[in-house]
């Protein structure tokens, strides 16, 4: 291994995933903990083609909305807003349709 380079089994070193990205900084950080938290956010991959994946991207929208502050959680809220809209129209619709059928 070369000089400074940091590993896994390395005990003076930071430890996990996020080992060479974190070198130099204190692991029990609140704020090097929020960055490990965005780190693997970003380097999250699933597939957005299934439904397991669609929902996940619900869920990091939900957590990105609760985190924002002013205008971006208004921009936010206003898609979710349009979103339930929509899901509201689209009920009222099909519920037309089937008191049609049955009248």
């Amino acid at each position: 291994m070369t000089r400074g380079a940091c590993s896994d089994d390395d005990p003076a070193g930071p430890q996990g995933r996020f080992a060479h990205d974190l070198i130099g900084l204190d692991p029990a950080d609140p704020e090097v903990q929020a960055f490990t938290a965005h780190l693997d956010r970003m380097e999250r991959a699933s597939p957005s083609y299934t439904v397991e994946g669609s929902l996940a991207g619900v869920g990091y929208f939900a957590e990105g909305a609760r985190r924002a502050h002013g205008p971006r959680r208004t921009v936010a809220m206003v898609v979710v807003g349009l979103m339930l809209f929509g899901v509201v129209i689209t009920l009222w619709e099909a519920l037309l349709f089937v008191l049609t059928i049955l009248v």
